[in-house]
């Protein structure tokens, strides 16, 4: 079988390295002996797939069926298999892997198709959000023996470059300077560490057969609940700026999400904010005009 990504991975990878590397080059031959190594049967390649792996169905030698993911090492796809292993299956989607390949994982099969963004809209978010609250546990006592970027450190580079794009962008810095301060009085004073899911939302929440929903594809962090839980409420943004109720419905959002997983409503919002003007700014510098006027018009509200 040929393991051609998909475009959307393609574009993805463009975006986050302009300049070009060697891993979608190397990807077939990779995807090939992973497959060999493990004598599994492929299926498919799902697409449209992710922005950041290769994600392959495949059987497993007796025939239970799994998912073979293939990511780069910017994906930090160690950071992602020792999040899974902490995790052991709770909430999220388990490893199934008898043998450690560097970007290699091996999971257990959900139902790729259906997430829980399938569902209404206030269901949704419930359901969603249920499904985070099993992820927040402690991170590995020994701080020396896990891969976990905090909080702080994946935020004060996002903070450079959005300063940066700014300084292109005279529109936005008015924003980027609001973000950027909230950030700060976040990281004085933050009131628990946890173990994060780190891109969490609805499309990240998969049917599944042990659990109605588990989560997948995290980018995990340590840090404050409310940072985790800021990516959720702008989901289906598009849908809240097409709506002439679209602020009231994002700042009532905001509450009943805080109110429902216990995290302080203000610590929510600002990094609501942080986050929506990190992805709008960095949509804006890569060409997708589109994504970043309506993520900021989303920040704009907040």
């Amino acid at each position: 079988m040929v393991f051609a990504p998909p475009q959307r991975l393609v574009r993805a990878l463009g975006e986050t390295a302009p300049d070009g590397d060697d891993w979608l080059e190397k990807l077939p031959e990779a995807a090939r002996q992973a497959v060999e190594l493990r004598e599994l049967t492929v299926e498919r390649v799902q697409v449209p797939g992710g922005r950041s792996s290769l994600v392959v169905l495949v059987r497993r030698p007796d025939g239970t069926p799994a998912v073979l993911k293939l990511a780069p090492p910017r994906a930090r796809p160690e950071s992602e298999r020792a999040a899974l292993a902490h995790w052991g299956g709770t909430g999220a989607v388990q490893l199934v892997e008898p043998f450690t390949t560097e970007g290699v994982l091996l999971l257990e099969r959900l139902h790729p198709d259906v997430s829980v963004r399938s569902l209404p809209e206030a269901k949704a978010l419930l359901e969603a959000a249920g499904t985070l609250r099993r992820l927040w546990v402690e991170p590995p006592a020994d701080e020396g023996a896990h891969v976990f970027e905090t909080v702080a450190e994946r935020t004060g580079r996002q903070a450079e470059a959005m300063r940066a794009t700014a300084a292109g962008f005279a529109e936005v810095a008015v924003l980027v300077d609001a973000a950027v301060a909230a950030r700060e009085e976040l990281l004085a004073d933050p009131p628990e560490q946890r173990l994060l899911h780190g891109t969490f939302r609805q499309s990240k929440v998969l049917a599944g057969e042990r659990m109605p929903w588990l989560a997948v594809g995290p980018d995990p962090v340590v840090g404050e609940c409310a940072f985790d839980l800021a990516r959720l409420v702008r989901d289906r943004v598009e849908d809240l700026i097409a709506s002439p109720a679209g602020a009231a419905t994002t700042r009532r959002r905001v509450k009943r999400l805080a109110e429902s997983l216990d995290v302080d409503q203000e610590r929510l919002r600002g990094w609501t904010l942080f986050r929506a003007v990190e992805s709008g700014v960095r949509a804006l510098r890569v060409g997708r005009g589109k994504d970043a006027e309506l993520l900021l018009e989303f920040a704009g509200w907040l």
